[in-house]
């Protein structure tokens, strides 16, 4: 006798995590996707019980649904749902329960995916922008004008300086996701050897590479730093003693104030500069198989959204070369 769909999402989780390996956080994205389309299927419905035509109306619901912010559901949304709901069918099609095929169920088309991206002048004042921000002494430092405080708040300043550059030109130079580089502890890189493997979506390792830059700033900022804390990049903050790693929020928060800074009048994030650090290789002669094994995706698929790149490039070698021969009339 089958089980009802909501006593198989609970084995297909563990599947997810111990057999395939999945993270914690897709483990519980999966929950909570497969939750609302049982909560709206119904929680004592069976596998057998699941039709094409219940699949059609899930999908106009979604479509139709208003978020907690009284915006509707992106499209790229609601096929995350769907691509939930095909692995979970999947896996039931394995464990030889009867239910509607996956393959029935068919994502929506989705425009092709805009990649932001920085170079030239603007990529440039990024990366300097940490060393030409200047740290405001304490009001209560200027107030007493106690030479010790003003010590310790230059000394601060530089510490954190030295942080956020190692940062921007570690994402730069790695294509790191922000939460790889928030996870990051002191003895997984070798400044040494100027590479390191990092652990990436779906527990995947790659070997990422140190830029001379980022080598030297990781360098002088741990240098500069006297804590023992294990992960790579601290908060420095006074409140917690320099004790918390910085969070993947924090680092966000970081990167966009310094784009304000270098007056960048665009969105930038940290995802910008992985998509920088795609485009500079492609840009400068990196084949696409090369760049999908340093971004770690699984799929060559995913890579294509920096094709516009390789497809101004194919054109500019179109003009270089063809047709020189013709002469004119």
């Amino acid at each position: 006798m089958s089980k009802t769909l909501s006593k198989y999402l609970i084995d297909f989780l563990e599947y997810l995590e111990i057999e395939k390996n999945r993270s914690q956080q897709t483990v519980r994205n999966y929950d909570f996707y497969l939750k609302r389309f049982i909560g709206w299927f119904g929680e004592a419905k069976k596998p057998e019980s699941l039709e094409a035509e219940n699949v059609r109306q899930y999908r106009l619901w979604l479509n139709r649904l208003i978020d907690a912010h009284g915006d509707p559901l992106r499209k790229n949304t609601q096929n995350y749902h769907l691509i939930a709901l095909r692995s979970f069918l999947k896996y039931l099609a394995k464990r030889d329960v009867k239910t509607l095929a996956a393959e029935k169920i068919e994502l929506m088309k989705m425009p092709d995916r805009e990649v932001s991206f920085l170079e030239g002048s603007d990529l440039n004042r990024l990366l300097e922008a940490p060393l030409a921000s200047r740290m405001q002494p304490s009001s209560r430092a200027q107030a007493e004008g106690n030479t010790d405080n003003r010590k310790q708040t230059n000394k601060d300043g530089e510490l954190i300086k030295y942080r956020d550059k190692a940062i921007l030109e570690l994402l730069f130079s790695t294509g790191l996701r922000v939460s790889e580089l928030a996870g990051l502890k002191k003895d997984k890189v070798n400044l040494e050897k100027e590479e390191f493997t990092i652990m990436g979506k779906g527990r995947k390792s790659r070997v990422v590479f140190l830029s001379e830059q980022a080598r030297y700033w990781l360098k002088k900022y741990l240098e500069t730093r006297q804590d023992m804390n294990q992960y790579l990049f601290v908060s420095h903050d006074k409140r917690t003693d320099g004790t918390l790693p910085l969070t993947p929020r924090s680092v966000q928060r970081l990167v966009q104030k310094y784009a304000r800074a270098a007056g960048i009048t665009k969105p930038v994030t940290p995802h910008t500069l992985r998509h920088s650090y795609a485009t500079d290789l492609l840009q400068n002669g990196a084949d696409i198989r090369s760049v999908q094994t340093m971004l770690g995706h699984s799929s060559i698929t995913t890579t294509q959204i920096y094709t516009h790149i390789t497809d101004k490039e194919l054109k500019n070698i179109y003009k270089k070369f063809h047709g020189k021969q013709r002469g004119g009339d």
